[in-house]
């Protein structure tokens, strides 16, 4: 709950607009949709859209503020303010379905602000939580759809307004470097031996060349990169592997030393693939958010580049107050925005887009671009549970979604979850099928 007095943030409202036009159009279009309730403006805009109750001071950042269920719809699309009316007073189409709140809402995270007592054993806001999820739009960028109508009313008042191309703008094939390898020190060799891999192979596994160890996919999954950019172009499809460079706490175990020779190895062999490297900032920092300045500055040193990226280890992006240590340690774009317990549309949003702090209203520097799909959302069994037809089925409708707001796509495929050996490391075996499936279909689709 918000305890000091909120004054919404008018440029806020502008960015939301044309955030939702989506397209380059003249500036007199952008400032023909107006946001206001004063009648005596009306004459002034081409296309009005109502304000309902949403941003009142005395209501705004307390859980009354919630959407009413059930939703609304305008036109087939779930409406989380003001009402599906629409009226002509003179020229100017009034619209009294609140798209900017309703964008406001999903964009901002509201809804993590004013419940947070709803969190799961990681501190994390559920994804089955969600208003989109408990309403069965978690797999629709609904925020994009009021895109769509938008673009649409200012057409009917007169505005030249294009719809974009239905082609994926960008794809990210990004990858968290979590397990390095299978079998890397004595105490995994420990593990092994109990667990059925045997003293002998876990020991052959750990002397041997890091580059043999099962969860060393690194070569395939920049073959599988090098195949989507042969089509696409490598200014369209970027490959980012995100590296741990601190946490002390059992859930950012193993703790891999980013100076040992084999993680040198790894990331000069990554860099020069032309792949780019970002910070998984650790799950402790997601609880202290003050310690990713620190482990922003030991990746940069490792890697001898700077860093302008990040992923939050867990997707621990806890509080959304808590993004102002990714801008303060001079992050620019982060990754992190999906659910861990089901794969969809956090932001209601497939397209990059700025940060919006819901305290304070205002918009700031930092893109967040929207995770599409995570490897194990769909095959852990606390999570989506799929089958592999079920992840096939679901995850080529999402690409469709990007694809039909002209967004952009991010996977995330963890190393670990595509070894060629599943019986050996206890791996879901088709997450390995799965990816090498959907890149195929972006090949021929994208």
């Amino acid at each position: 709950m918000i305890t000091t007095k909120f004054k919404l943030d008018e440029r806020t409202i502008s960015y939301i607009i044309r955030f939702l036009i989506g397209v380059k159009v003249p500036e007199e279009v952008y400032d023909s949709v107006g946001y206001t309730s004063d009648k005596n403006q009306y004459t002034h805009f081409s296309v009005i859209i109502s304000p309902s109750l949403f941003f009142h001071e005395k209501i705004y950042g307390t859980p009354s503020n919630l959407p009413i269920l059930p939703l609304k719809q305008i036109e087939g699309v779930p409406l989380l303010y003001g009402k599906p009316d629409s009226v002509w007073l003179g020229q100017t189409l009034v619209i009294y379905a609140d798209i900017i709140a309703s964008a406001f809402f999903m964009l901002s995270r509201y809804e993590e602000l004013v419940r947070p007592s709803v969190r799961d054993a990681h501190g994390r806001f559920p994804g089955k939580e969600s208003i989109a999820y408990r309403n069965g739009f978690i797999s629709r960028p609904i925020v994009d759809e009021y895109g769509i109508l938008l673009r649409r009313w200012l057409r009917e008042a007169g505005m030249d307004v294009p719809e974009p191309p239905h082609v994926i703008k960008r794809i990210y094939l990004t990858h968290d470097l979590d397990m390095p390898f299978f079998c890397q020190s004595i105490r995994n060799v420990i593990r092994e031996a109990f667990l059925g891999v045997g003293l002998v192979k876990a020991l052959r596994i750990m002397t041997g060349d890091s580059k043999s160890d099962p969860f060393y996919t690194f070569p395939w999954l920049d073959k599988q990169a090098k195949s989507l950019q042969l089509i696409v172009g490598s200014n369209r499809c970027k490959s980012i592997l995100f590296v741990r460079a601190g946490g002390k706490t059992h859930h950012d175990k193993p703790h891999y030393k980013l100076q040992s020779e084999a993680i040198q190895q790894l990331l000069t062999d990554c860099i020069s693939n032309g792949t780019l490297i970002g910070l998984h900032s650790s799950y402790e920092a997601g609880k202290k958010p003050d310690l990713i300045s620190d482990e922003l500055n030991n990746l940069e040193q490792a890697i001898i580049k700077p860093v302008k990226s990040n992923r939050h280890h867990y997707l621990s992006s806890r509080e959304p107050k808590d993004m102002d240590a990714l801008e303060k340690a001079g992050i620019t774009d982060d990754f992190t925005m999906g659910y861990a317990d089901v794969s969809g549309f956090r932001l209601g949003t497939s397209r990059a887009v700025r940060r919006i702090d819901p305290i304070s209203g205002s918009y700031s520097g930092l893109t967040l671009h929207p995770l599409t799909i995570m490897d194990c959302s769909l095959a852990d069994k606390k999570y989506m549970n799929m089958s592999f037809e079920e992840a096939q089925t679901y995850c080529l409708e999402l690409i469709q979604r990007v694809k039909e707001s002209h967004g952009e796509l991010v996977l995330l495929w963890h190393n670990n979850m595509v070894t060629d050996s599943p019986e050996l490391t206890r791996t879901v075996p088709w997450l390995r099928k799965l990816y090498a499936n959907l890149i195929e279909s972006l090949i021929v689709n994208a």
